[in-house]
């Protein structure tokens, strides 16, 4: 798990069918002290995380199956909660 915060959101128009109607956003990683800990990436987020909001990411592929209810999804990276 990796705390992130919301960038923003994007739009695919040629995308994998398991991304039909999910949201993506772009989150920023952040380290133990807050700061950027790499590059951006784009997550997919059931939980509707807004611009920046601090969230919860996984990398976990049985949670990102259950979320888009495809077994050959590629997504990496979702939203596993939003942090208050």
């Amino acid at each position: 798990m990796q705390p992130a915060i919301v960038l923003g959101s994007t739009h695919a128009t040629v995308k994998h069918e398991s991304f039909e109607g999910q949201k993506l956003i772009i989150v920023q990683p952040l380290g133990v002290d807050h700061s950027a800990d790499g590059a951006p990436l784009i997550a997919l987020d059931a939980m509707g995380a807004r611009q920046g909001d601090r969230v919860l990411l996984t990398s976990d592929g049985t949670y990102s199956r259950e979320v888009t209810g495809s077994q050959a999804t590629p997504a990496r990276w979702s939203v596993m909660g939003i942090l208050d």
